[in-house]
C-alpha cells in the first residue's frame, strides 16, 4: 500500500508568545497589584479612588469607545491611567512611572519547562520566529535570541487573525507561507487565522480542550506540549 509522501521540514517556525510560551493571567494578575502598591506610595489620590477592577471597567469602556487601542494594550493602560490620574487630580508626569513599573512585572513570565529546551532543539532545523497582539518584552524575558523575526500588532498596526500580520513575519524570513508553521494557544486568533494566510498551524492545546470543534476549526495538529509538536514534525517531514 502506498504511503503518503513526507513533506520537506518546515524553512520557519512562527510562535505566538502569551499563553503559548508561558502563562499569562497570573503574571497580569500579579502586575496590576504591583502597580497598584506604587500607586499607593506614588499617586494615592489614584489608588484611592480606584480599585485594580475598577482600573480594569474604565480600560474596558475606553476600548469600546476607540477599538483601534485593542493594537496596542500598552497605549490603552497608558490612556487609561492618563485618565484616572487627571481625574484623581494626581501628577499625569508619573504615568510613564507607573508604567516602567507595570511592565517590569508583566514582563517577569516563567516560560513553560518545555519551551527552552524545545526551541533549542527548533533552531538547528527552521528559523524560529514570533508573531504577536501582546506587548510582552522578548529581550526583557530573556528569549529574543532565539527568534529571528519578532512581530508585534502594535508595531506593524495590524492584529491577527488579519493575514497581514502572517505574511509581514514570513517576508522578514524570506519564506513562503507554505513553507512556515505557526504554533499558538488561540483557536481563532492563531490556529483559523494562519491558516488563512496560506501557513499551517498548529494548535498548541495545553488544556484539553475542543473549542476547535466547537468553531469548526480543523489545525493542521493538536499538541499538548513542545514535545508533542516535535513529535508530529518529525513524523511528518524528511
Amino acid at each position: 500500500m502506498p504511503t503518503t509522501p513526507r513533506r520537506t521540514w518546515p524553512k520557519a517556525i512562527l510562535f505566538d508568545l502569551d499563553d503559548t510560551l508561558w502563562p499569562i493571567a497570573p503574571v497580569i494578575l500579579q502586575a496590576e497589584q504591583t502597580l497598584h502598591a506604587w500607586l499607593h506610595s506614588n499617586a494615592p489620590r489614584v489608588a484611592e479612588r480606584f480599585t485594580i477592577d475598577a482600573l480594569r471597567q474604565a480600560r474596558l469602556a475606553l476600548l469600546a469607545q476607540q477599538p483601534e487601542f485593542e493594537l496596542d494594550l500598552g497605549a490603552l493602560r497608558r490612556a487609561g491611567l492618563l485618565s484616572a490620574f487627571e481625574a484623581a487630580g494626581e501628577d499625569a508626569a508619573k504615568v510613564e512611572q507607573a508604567m516602567v513599573h507595570f511592565y517590569a512585572a508583566r514582563n517577569a513570565v516563567i516560560p513553560y519547562d518545555d519551551v527552552v529546551p524545545g526551541l533549542l532543539r527548533l533552531k538547528g532545523r527552521s528559523m524560529l520566529g514570533s508573531v504577536t497582539n501582546g506587548n510582552a518584552d522578548l529581550q526583557a524575558i530573556g528569549l529574543s535570541h532565539h527568534f529571528k523575526v519578532s512581530v508585534a500588532a502594535s508595531q506593524f498596526g495590524r492584529a491577527k487573525p488579519d493575514a497581514a500580520i502572517f505574511l509581514a513575519a514570513c517576508a522578514e524570513l524570506g519564506v513562503d507561507p507554505a513553507d512556515a508553521v505557526y504554533v499558538g494557544d488561540d483557536v481563532l486568533l492563531d490556529v483559523q487565522g494562519a491558516q488563512r494566510a496560506g501557513l499551517r498551524a498548529v494548535w498548541l492545546n495545553r488544556t484539553g480542550s475542543e473549542r476547535h470543534l466547537e468553531h469548526g476549526v480543523a489545525p493542521d495538529a493538536i499538541c499538548r506540549s513542545f514535545d508533542e509538536l516535535l513529535d508530529w514534525l518529525k513524523r511528518e517531514h524528511d
